[in-house]
């Protein structure tokens, strides 16, 4: 099953296998190592270009990829509130985070229950309208930098805040395959983000016998 691994954990854990027998592919963006009974897949957040075949086990340039560093610019929303970031590395550089209140669906029917929604929509068009004007104000200084995106909160709410404006465009050509889970969206959360950001996709399992 795969998990998300720190990257210091994840040059922990494979360290001490460099230069032992076994195989070691670079393919597609993944490591697949091959040593001592088992298979380790990596997948780097950022990718990886370098491709070949080792007769052993080759670390150097999963190693090397895992430990650099890069600016990602980060946009977390959820009805609740949003969050906009750039990373310089682990170093959150600049941000902004907002709150509004939107309320919940109304269970009931009538008069009411229209009045209610209306009141709902007002809402989250206000959040989405904020959103997207602070990410502007946030990101578009750092645009010339930024190497990545991280996009995250309520997928539905993204899309919204991107399609609000077409200064966001660029987001989405530059965002990173992971959506990243969080709740209603607060500074300690983009804090949070900077292992996230850096986590490698582990899968670990036993090399299958030959009979």
């Amino acid at each position: 099953m795969p998990r998300f691994v720190g990257r210091e954990n994840v040059r922990k854990r494979l360290a001490p296998l460099e230069g032992e027998p076994g195989l070691t592919r670079y393919a597609d963006g993944e490591v697949r190592i091959e040593a001592s009974g088992e298979v380790i897949v990596v997948r780097l957040p950022f990718g990886l270009a370098h491709e070949g075949k080792y007769e052993t086990v080759h670390l150097e340039p999963l190693l090397d990829e895992l430990a650099s560093d890069h600016v990602v610019a980060a946009l977390l929303v959820r009805l609740g509130g949003y969050a906009v970031g750039v990373f310089e590395g682990e170093r959150l550089a600049a941000s902004k985070v907002g709150a509004r209140f939107v309320k919940g669906r109304h269970k009931k029917g009538g008069s009411s229950s229209s009045r209610f929604g209306r009141r709902r929509d007002e809402q989250e068009r206000a959040l989405i309208k904020e959103a997207a004007e602070v990410a502007e104000g946030v990101l578009e200084p750092w645009r010339n930098r930024v190497e990545f995106v991280a996009l995250g909160g309520d997928r539905a709410a993204i899309d919204r805040v991107l399609a609000a404006s077409p200064k966001l465009d660029w987001l989405s050509e530059s965002a990173l395959p992971r959506f990243f889970t969080v709740g209603d969206p607060r500074r300690r959360d983009l804090e949070r983000l900077t292992y996230q950001l850096y986590a490698a996709e582990l899968t670990e399992e036993a090399a299958s016998r030959q009979t």
